[in-house]
């Protein structure tokens, strides 16, 4: 499980959540497939569906499927890609996959185009823990559409079910987070939004299998049980010309574990033709390290906390992608993207995964139609 979350950390860099809280009433169908591989070698398959169907001429029912076929040498060494430990091993040598997470979604909007609001369930599955989630986005349209304000809840329910017998301090994982969202149209050619976020985090937030090992201590990796932390984002969007068009944003977040980090993103896009569009995209990312993380083999018996994982150290991170589009007729339509995401040395990782950095690849394609 510790694999998803850090692919979701990830992906968090690349697709920047900037909440738009847009809606769009149609009977509509997707299909997907999206994949990741790096360095540390773990490779992530994930067919997806999605399914929108008008109730009326206001509301909307959607369901989606995600599927995440996992494989991962950490998974079957009991979450240390370089330390085999045959009692925590996580399936079979016949599985298809080293772990498979379902994590189906359902949600209700009711737009009358001045007033939007979505709630929903989520609810996900995997070898060693379960999720379950509720969320509520509302926007309002002020100034004849040229303003939204927009508010977005959701909270977690999340509980640990380690593949070997260890108990937990505490089991559950309990998120909460809240968006403060506006946009405005600044002119015809330019939009601007503005995003707060609040998060905060209680129950076992560390990982059940890492640890550290020194020749005096071998102790499980433990963090503070709660964590609060605030975001402020920007984004723009900007049409240059008639075919091109560019977005970009910035985020900077802090908590209390003492991480800051800023994320720069810019995107640029242009219509090759009626049907095709395309482009590049750049993301940088930096964080400072954690106010309990120390470097490696520096622990002591009266240490309280003990962080092997990379996410709590300092370190930076790049991305380069590329978007595509492909515009059918119908309301038919073909998404694809390919991106590389690559981190700065770190010893964590070099610890952990025998690695100096993180590198990866990941692929998303995706076809939609009306119905």
């Amino acid at each position: 499980m510790q694999i998803k979350y850090m692919i979701m950390f990830i992906l968090s860099l690349i697709f920047l959540d900037v909440t738009s809280f847009a809606s769009d009433l149609k009977d509509k169908m997707s299909f997907g497939i999206d994949t990741y591989n790096d360095n540390a070698d773990v490779q992530v398959y994930s067919p997806t569906f999605a399914l929108y169907k008008k109730l009326g001429s206001q509301w909307l029912l959607g369901v989606k499927m995600r599927i995440d076929a996992v494989t991962a040498a950490s998974i079957r060494n009991g979450s240390d890609a370089n330390h085999v430990d045959a009692v925590t091993a996580a399936s079979s040598k016949d599985s298809i996959a080293d772990d498979i997470r379902y994590a189906p979604t359902a949600m209700l909007t009711y737009d009358d185009g001045e007033n939007s609001l979505t709630f929903g369930a989520y609810y996900s599955t995997e070898i060693d823990y379960t999720g379950k989630a509720v969320f509520l986005n509302y926007v309002k349209q002020l100034n004849e559409q040229n303003t939204a304000l927009g508010i977005g809840i959701s909270q977690s329910f999340d509980k640990w079910e380690p593949v070997f017998a260890r108990e937990l301090p505490k089991d559950n994982r309990d998120e909460t987070k809240i968006d403060f969202s506006v946009n405005q149209l600044i002119t015809p050619e330019f939009s601007m939004q503005a995003v707060y976020s609040y998060m905060y985090s209680a129950g076992f937030l560390s990982s059940p299998y890492h640890f550290a090992l020194q020749d005096d201590i071998a102790k499980y990796e433990n963090y503070p049980d709660t964590r609060t932390g605030h975001a402020f984002a920007l984004k723009g969007v900007s049409l240059l010309s008639q075919d091109n068009a560019m977005n970009f944003s910035y985020r900077y977040y802090m908590d209390d574990w003492d991480i800051k980090s800023h994320t720069l993103n810019l995107e640029l896009l242009h219509d090759f033709s009626h049907n095709v569009t395309s482009g590049l995209r750049l993301r940088y990312y930096t964080q400072t390290a954690s106010n309990f993380i120390k470097p490696i083999g520096s622990y002591t018996l009266n240490d309280k906390y003990y962080a092997i994982d990379y996410r709590m150290s300092a370190f930076d991170s790049y991305t380069i992608g590329v978007p595509f589009i492909y515009r059918m007729k119908n309301g038919k339509k073909l998404t694809a993207s390919i991106d590389y995401y690559s981190t700065s040395s770190n010893a964590y990782l070099k610890n952990w995964y025998n690695i100096d950095s993180l590198q990866s690849i990941f692929t998303t394609l995706t076809y939609e139609f009306d119905y």
